[in-house]
């Protein structure tokens, strides 16, 4: 027991380390409203731009946002906001810094006059943000959305209505830019200064005058009475984004940013929807983006990207549901707890396929770096992930159970697992599928059997493991290879490293002699102390160096018609 505590302990403090030296770059926000985190409560659907900027970069960028409602760059300083930014600043970091909206309010805690006041702050935080070895970026203010002419003081401030609050100009079909020459400061400070400047003025108003008065509603905060909790009046605002808002124009956002700044170019992803729990996304729950994919979508691929958490969900992606991308941060987890013997709702046992954490059905999925997991525990059937889809891709993913871990199920299935863990007792590799397992770590948490196949008669392929490393906890020491849920089970293991908990008989029958006349088991190359051939069953196989050849992924995988994993 000791010294188990002593391996894992040695293994975090590596892990520790290795995440502690992994390069991070921190990109810092400064502003107001309309770029600031906000709060969910009650279903708020508000959003700043730079809330949702986490989900355009890879995970080597960290965006620190500092934006605060109805700051102004002179509040902003006063306060003690910049103060408590710039001391964070390190070499290499960047600053994001966008201010306008609030510095033309009459409010003498706020206002600033554009080519004086304004310009000189924007110039101390350049100058500050420099000293630090940061990287200063000046942008613009976003547009508000105004159809009517702007001496209207009524439209063209950040008012927040209720709809019938007050009757209200009629809007024609030309967007008028209220922030006169608080525009223009941002860009003059930067060519003075040589900074790179983003125009989020002329980004935002092309999109919104593109969109036309009706349309462009759809990107700010127009909620209709009794549809949102924290709204119940609703309310009618030209300024704030929602949450497709600020995702549209944090997309635009980036693309600009990558042109203008080329060394930020390579850390920026672009994503059809991002799952964030903490509201940084275009959905909370896995389940809700999977429902958003267009059915069919026959000719592109619908990446999803999901953000760092544990998602407790019971996952379903349906047939309809073709060519999805499933991308997770560091630290994903989709989890449920169902088992076998669970009752459902009219008091029926779930079964074993009932009790999925997950189940993919649409053809051509993929997904990388995703945690699938069951934590009911060892409750007996217990799935982490059912999979019937055809042409499915796993890269660097978990799969985390006891027994009945991973369910190949779909009899027409071709599965590819690479760079995988995948951990269970017994039978938790089991499945009618023909799967492919390359460079994957399989881990026995107790005794009991790694596979069991259920190939049909008249396939060639099973499961095939190429350069995989088997490995069990320390008090584990008898566990099979396979063993075959059906008569015509097939399994190869090519190159593998087995760890002494392997059996040496290696293979088993499922207590049936008839199976030994038409199972497939398989072995070639395998190296480890469990890999000694010499107590092996008589009826595996010893594969020759001729034999070898024939299974690669494309003899494998063209059985239907031909296919290569890819993403």
């Amino acid at each position: 027991m000791k010294n188990r505590l002593l391996l894992l302990f040695i293994v975090f403090i590596l892990f520790s380390a290795f995440r502690a030296d992994k390069p991070v770059l921190t990109i810092f926000t400064i502003g107001d409203s309309t770029m600031a985190n906000k709060n969910l409560y009650g279903g708020n659907p508000e959003r700043g731009w730079c809330m949702v900027l986490p989900g355009f970069f890879s995970e080597d960028i960290r965006v620190d946002n500092h934006a605060a409602n109805g700051r102004s760059s002179k509040s902003f300083i006063s306060e003690g906001r910049w103060a408590k930014v710039i001391s964070q600043v390190k070499k290499g970091d960047y600053v994001f810094i966008q201010f306008g909206h609030n510095d033309e309010k009459a409010d003498s805690t706020r206002h600033t006059d554009p080519g004086t006041t304004f310009d000189d702050n924007l110039r101390r935080f350049v100058n500050e943000t420099r000293a630090k070895g940061g990287i200063p970026v000046l942008f613009n203010s976003i547009v508000r959305r105004n159809f009517v002419q702007p001496e209207d003081a009524s439209i063209a401030t950040d008012a927040r209505r209720a709809p019938g609050e007050q009757e209200l100009p009629k809007e024609g079909n030309v967007l008028y830019d209220t922030h006169g020459a608080y525009l223009d400061s941002p860009r003059n400070v930067a060519k003075e200064m040589g900074v790179a400047f983003i125009d989020m003025n002329k980004i935002t108003h092309d999109l919104v005058q593109g969109l036309g008065p009706a349309e462009s509603k759809k990107l700010f905060m127009f909620v209709e009475p009794e549809k949102v909790p924290a709204f119940p009046k609703g309310r009618e605002d030209n300024t704030h984004l929602n949450v497709y808002g600020a995702r549209t124009i944090a997309g635009l956002t980036v693309d600009a940013i990558a042109k203008e700044i080329p060394e930020l170019a390579k850390y920026v992803r672009y994503y059809d929807y991002v799952v964030a729990q903490d509201g940084t996304g275009d959905f909370f729950t896995v389940q809700e983006a999977i429902n958003a994919v267009p059915d069919f979508r026959k000719n592109v691929r619908t990446t999803i990207l999901v953000r760092k958490g544990t998602y407790k969900e019971k996952i379903i992606i349906p047939e309809s549901k073709i060519n999805i991308s499933l991308i997770g941060e560091d630290g994903v987890v989709l989890t449920n707890d169902d088992f076998a013997n669970k009752k459902n709702v009219f008091g029926e046992n779930m079964g074993t396929s009932g009790s999925s954490s997950c189940y993919i059905y649409a053809p051509d999925f993929y997904a990388e770096n995703i945690t699938f997991e069951n934590s009911a525990g060892p409750v007996g059937q217990a799935v982490a992930c059912f999979v019937s889809a055809d042409r499915a891709f796993f890269k660097n993913c978990r799969f985390l159970g006891y027994q009945d871990t991973l369910y190949t199920y779909g009899k027409h299935s071709r599965q590819y697992y690479e760079d995988c863990y995948i951990e269970g007792t017994v039978d938790f590799i089991f499945g009618w599928s023909v799967a492919v397992f390359n460079r994957c770590h399989i881990h026995s948490k107790r005794d009991g059997y790694v596979t069991a196949p259920s190939t049909d008669q008249g396939k060639k392929y099973g499961y095939v493991f190429y350069d995989c490393r088997l490995t069990a906890d320390p008090d584990v020491a008898k566990v099979y290879l396979s063993r075959p849920w059906r008569p015509y089970a097939a399994t190869a293991f090519i190159n593998c490293e087995f760890g002494n908990h392997i059996r040496p008989e290696g293979w088993h029958n499922w207590k049936n002699p008839e199976n030994e006349k038409t199972a497939r088991y398989a072995e070639f190359g395998n190296t480890g102390e469990g890999a000694k051939t010499e107590g092996r069953v008589a009826w595996a196989e010893q594969l020759t160096k001729k034999d070898v050849l024939k299974y690669t992924p494309e003899n494998i995988f063209k059985e239907d018609s031909n296919w290569y994993p890819y993403k």
